[in-house]
């Protein structure tokens, strides 16, 4: 193992989880897109209803997603560590202070305040009132895996229970032609608890240097989302190959 590269094998294991996407939010529905029968919608936000209209409406697309999953799985428990992670964040927000700036316009304090990549965890605590330990967490095509690790590595710690929210929206307008995936709108969270009774494994494993990874231009889903196929199925396994190494999602007996 290369030297900053992630445990071979982390352990962990899920209580509770929940997803929303435009046009899915219960668990049938989120059965029904895992087989196949149930495509992800384009357009639409949760209502958010959970939180003080005062905050709410400072949240964006991403904020109203992911604090709508963080809400629904924390089912009202305190004190709990969380670890937002998402790929690009509040990209659009970002976009729109760049155009502001290019235009010569003032720009928006509470904007900008809003497009830091931890603006979603501190909008959240505010709103709950909840001093928990919160960290913001962003590794490309890998967010979903360091997330989970981050939050595995803090329940083996011994904080008990860690809840991880993933989010990501598409990329604007202006950022189309990065894109390696198609465009979801998407959030999902999940609280590991050191008690949960099925084990699951996250594996870090280098690839041979004559075998290649898979190509991640073109994928159907982002690996965050498949990620949660993952979680909430009954698969054994599930491998995401990116740049030389995969990970491995697998359960135990």
């Amino acid at each position: 193992m290369s030297q900053g590269s992630p445990p071979r094998a982390t352990r962990f294991g899920v209580i509770r989880s929940a997803a929303w996407a435009p046009g899915i939010a219960t668990e049938e529905e989120w059965s029904a897109w895992a087989r196949g029968e149930l495509p992800l919608g384009r357009d639409g936000e949760p209502r958010l209803e959970q939180m003080p209209a005062m905050l709410r409406r400072h949240a964006g697309r991403l904020g109203r997603m992911a604090c709508d999953v963080a809400y629904r799985v924390l089912e009202g428990e305190r004190d709990i560590p969380i670890v937002f992670c998402s790929r690009y964040g509040e990209v659009g927000r970002s976009v729109d202070l760049l155009t502001a700036m290019v235009s010569g316009e003032s720009l928006s304090p509470t904007s900008f305040g809003l497009s830091v990549h931890n603006a979603i965890g501190g909008l959240f605590a505010m709103a709950r009132a909840d001093t928990a330990n919160c960290i913001a967490l962003a590794a490309g095509d890998e967010s979903a895996e360091y997330g989970v690790l981050e939050a595995a590595n803090l329940v083996a710690d011994g904080a008990g229970r860690v809840l991880v929210v993933v989010a990501d929206t598409p990329l604007p307008a202006v950022y189309e032609s990065f894109a390696d995936v198609a465009p979801a709108a998407f959030a999902w969270a999940a609280l590991l608890d050191a008690g949960a009774e099925r084990a699951m494994w996250l594996e870090w494993l280098p690839l041979a240097p004559d075998v290649a990874a898979g190509e991640t231009r073109g994928r159907q889903l982002p690996a965050a989302l498949s990620a949660y196929r993952f979680l909430h199925g009954t698969d054994r396994e599930w491998v995401h190959e990116h740049e030389g190494h995969r990970w491995r999602w697998s359960r135990g007996d």
